[in-house]
């Protein structure tokens, strides 16, 4: 690539970064809110968790259609269609939550919007970069979406105390708003690829998505990292709500607020860092290390977190450092063991995978929870090993599947 070609690239990488952060900077309210719109909407755990898996539901129905298409039409335009979504579902939440169905709906139609901008924009800069770019730029995407997602945490719980949480909505909604003008202004269209020669692959057949078997082995622990990452978001200010108020500690300097931002903004360099160390000692055995890792820390966090507050800060801010690890190798992986003509489709299957692990996770929790009697040093216990025991069987098939190292690392 040229320089000025490199620049350009460049370019767009950062344009469309900096738009996920407008994007992004909402997918922490519900989560941080979730304790007191429990109170004020009377909701069980159970509840609570389908509110949750709402987003991740709609994700997961609307991705493979959304992102699929991509091969066919200009991302760009796919994108477009999601971030409008996500802008009317933040402010129609603002403006008309009142209780379980109106916010499980609103929270679907979020998830809608997202399934429209997440891997659109990595489709996006995939379609637009080259293959020597092409790792970089999907560590840079998820970068700028995991340092948003973390200080919306913090922004949420600001926001609503100063203005309400039916406003902090609203401002979610207005940044949306400034992504879809940033990318509808900034970012050039990209003309549609050329038909090939033979008869045209039908544009919703998986089946060659799914007979790769080393993509399909990094969409497959990709699933069950994003079920364990949105258990412990969607969960994580909850449990440390609990454990300060039951040991007494409430009103500490360091609120829950503040720890899953830490958490986020951590879990982004970790994942930053893990997509190098693939490069440099190979992906498929920096995944199993962390897959590895992260069962015997979700195993413990829920009963030995119980026991203090900064014991369970400690744990939160370690098991989201290591879900964090090889949350970039393993869509990096997919991508780039991707049919490059079917590389859309690819990302479909892989976000789809990933999001029904997202829809699982929150509500495993929640269920578990519900079922040993409520929050208690049990019920976080068993519901985080819950998880746990979910990664121990994705681990046991990525290592029967044995995916292939991208090239460029070391093998592995």
């Amino acid at each position: 690539m040229s320089s000025g070609g490199a620049t350009k690239a460049a370019r767009l990488v950062a344009i469309v970064c900096a738009a996920q952060v407008f994007v992004q900077l909402g997918a922490g309210y519900w989560p941080v809110l979730l304790p007191d719109l429990m109170g004020r909407w009377s909701l069980t755990n159970s509840e609570a968790g389908w509110i949750t898996s709402a987003f991740y539901a709609a994700y997961m129905c609307a991705v493979p259609v959304l992102v699929t298409l991509t091969d066919r039409i200009d991302a760009k335009r796919v994108y477009l269609f999601g971030v409008g979504c996500t802008t009317i579902a933040h402010v129609a939440f603002g403006a008309l939550a009142e209780g379980f169905w109106s916010a499980f709906l609103l929270r679907g139609l979020a998830g809608l919007g997202w399934a429209g901008t997440y891997m659109t924009g990595l489709k996006l800069l995939a379609d637009q970069v080259d293959a020597r770019m092409m790792s970089r730029a999907v560590t840079g995407h998820a970068a700028s979406i995991g340092i948003s997602g973390a200080a919306s945490y913090v922004l949420g719980e600001v926001l609503a105390q100063a203005f309400g949480w039916r406003l902090a909505f609203a401002s979610a909604g207005l940044t949306a708003s400034i992504a879809w003008l940033t990318v509808a202004l900034a970012v050039p269209g990209r003309p549609a690829p050329p038909k090939p020669a033979g008869p045209e692959p039908a544009l919703f057949d998986f089946r060659p998505v799914l007979r790769n078997r080393s993509a399909f082995a990094y969409s497959l622990a990709y699933c069950v990292h994003t079920l364990e990452m949105n258990a412990l978001r969607g969960w994580g200010v909850a449990f440390l709500v609990w454990v300060a108020a039951s040991t007494g500690r409430a009103g500490e300097l360091l609120s829950p607020a503040v720890v899953v931002t830490v958490l986020g903004l951590l879990g982004t360099l970790v994942s930053v860092l893990g997509n190098e160390a693939s490069i440099r000692f190979g992906r498929r055995r920096l995944v199993a290390a962390a897959m590895m890792l992260s069962i015997v820390t979700g195993a413990i966090i829920g009963f030995a977190g119980s026991t203090g507050y900064w014991i369970a800060v400690a744990l939160i801010v370690l098991y989201g450092a290591i879900i964090w690890l090889d949350s970039s190798s393993l869509t990096a992986g997919a991508a780039g063991a991707a049919d490059p003509a079917r590389r859309g489709a690819t990302l479909a299957v892989h976000s789809m995978l990933g999001y029904a692990g997202g829809f699982v996770g929150p509500l495993a929790v929640g269920w578990t929870l519900d079922l040993s009697g409520g929050m208690s040093p049990l019920g976080w216990g068993l519901g985080f090993l819950v998880i746990a025991v979910l990664m121990a069987m994705a681990l046991a098939a990525f290592l029967i599947i044995r995916p292939r190292d991208l090239e460029g690392d070391r093998a592995g």
